[in-house]
């Protein structure tokens, strides 16, 4: 050890600042700016990756969804190339929508299924050019793809850690971009894919999200997501941006009628038993499965189901009253057991108390009247129980027309 000269002064060095991290989770791309933000010190496990619940506190974060503009996180997706002469036919054998109508430079929501019609995954699926495609999903799926295409000229890459992506949400994201310069947003329609320049960086920017609302995604090299980072929060004064944590997207996912794997339904691959995966006619998905296109792994099991009630299905349901009610069981009469609550949310900006819930048949299909929701609440350590009528309502509970205006309104 070096030591000071005698009766020389002693230089303080400022200790070095490193953004903490849970165990056994990775940082991401943005890691270090979100951790800058996040007072709550709040993380959640994201595929491995280190994701903020909340940053400071859910209401704010919320209400900048629905008022301002706010900048999730979303590099933890899973994302696959898929290129090649046979890319089309590929991705078409996958989905159970007709990929032959997506045209370059667009996106489309789409679900894939197992042989006996039981969805494996949701995701959505860029089509780059004539044969490069990109899929963004929730859970892992390389080895599923590449059994998919086997035999077929096509190449598939998990492409998840060289992709950096944003989600640039709310009322005021168009204005946001605009006073960065970013022209191509004025023609960019919903569903829609434009390469742009954020300062020196390179960023392709799809008309995309998951909140029901006005909003884009960014997508980058990890090598320039902290610059734009740096950018957009720079420019981001003006129009309220914020950097939101899991819950508020998970507020907002459900008011815009998005269902979410684990929560609102199991994977034919991840379930344990053969009763819990679920059909796309089961989650109420029958617009995305085309009967009349090529074959698609699971066509056979689809076309025999097509003509038979499902056995339960998932619906959304409006609760009376305030609290929350999820997981909860769903009676008619209040007696007979027909059914549970998945996702569930007193929604703010609806002011309606929201849920998702699968009902045994014939509730929900034929037999909507009476039907109620067994609530239990605590009210100062006092567990009390609440039986709350519910009705059969259409989805997505929030729609807001700025979410297809173009160009959008500059708010």
């Amino acid at each position: 050890m070096v030591k000071p000269t005698q009766g020389a002064p002693r230089r303080r060095i400022a200790p070095q600042v490193i953004p903490q991290v849970i165990t056994g989770l990775e940082p991401g791309p943005f890691h270090a700016r979100i951790a800058a933000l996040n007072h709550q010190h709040a993380w959640t496990n994201w595929m491995g990756f280190a994701s903020p619940a909340v940053l400071d506190s859910v209401e704010f974060e919320y209400f900048a969804i629905r008022n301002q503009t706010t900048l999730f996180d979303i590099s933890p997706m899973c994302k696959y190339a898929i290129e090649g002469p046979d890319a089309e036919r590929v991705v078409n054998r996958l989905v159970t929508r007709d990929i032959g109508r997506l045209s370059p430079g667009r996106v489309t929501y789409a679900i894939w299924c197992d042989e006996d019609g039981q969805v494996i995954d949701d995701g959505t699926i860029f089509r780059l050019a004539d044969d490069c495609f990109r899929l963004c999903c929730q859970e892992p799926q390389l080895a599923w793809l590449s059994d998919i295409a086997w035999g077929f000229d096509v190449t598939i890459r998990d492409v998840s850690r060289e992709i950096a992506a944003l989600s640039l949400q709310g009322p005021t994201s168009a204005a946001l971009l605009r006073s960065l310069g970013v022209k191509a947003i004025e023609a960019l329609k919903p569903f829609g894919i434009a390469s742009i320049r954020i300062g020196e960086c390179e960023v392709d920017v799809s008309r995309t999200g998951f909140t029901g609302d006005l909003g884009y995604e960014l997508w980058m090299r990890p090598p320039d997501a902290a610059r734009v980072w740096d950018r957009l929060m720079a420019a981001g004064d003006n129009w309220g941006l914020r950097a939101i944590g899991y819950q508020a997207v998970e507020m907002a996912r459900i008011e815009a009628g998005f269902l979410l794997p684990k929560i609102d339904f199991l994977s034919a691959r991840s379930a344990l038993r053969t009763n819990r995966p679920s059909t796309p006619f089961e989650l109420g998905l029958d617009a995305m499965v085309d009967l009349a296109k090529p074959h698609f792994n699971g066509r056979r099991a689809l076309l025999r189901l097509a003509g038979e009630r499902p056995a339960r299905k998932l619906f959304a349901v409006e609760i009376e009253r305030d609290k929350p009610a999820a997981n909860a069981l769903v009676y008619h009469r209040r007696k007979r057991e027909v059914g549970m609550i998945t996702s569930a949310l007193w929604s703010p900006t609806c002011k309606r108390n929201i849920a998702y819930a699968w009902l045994d048949a014939p509730f929900g299909q034929t037999g909507t009247d009476d039907l109620w929701v067994e609530i239990y609440l605590q009210r100062e350590i006092r567990w009390e129980r609440r039986m709350a009528r519910c009705r059969i309502v259409d989805k997505p509970f929030f729609v807001h027309q700025r979410r297809r205006q173009t160009p959008p309104a500059n708010m």
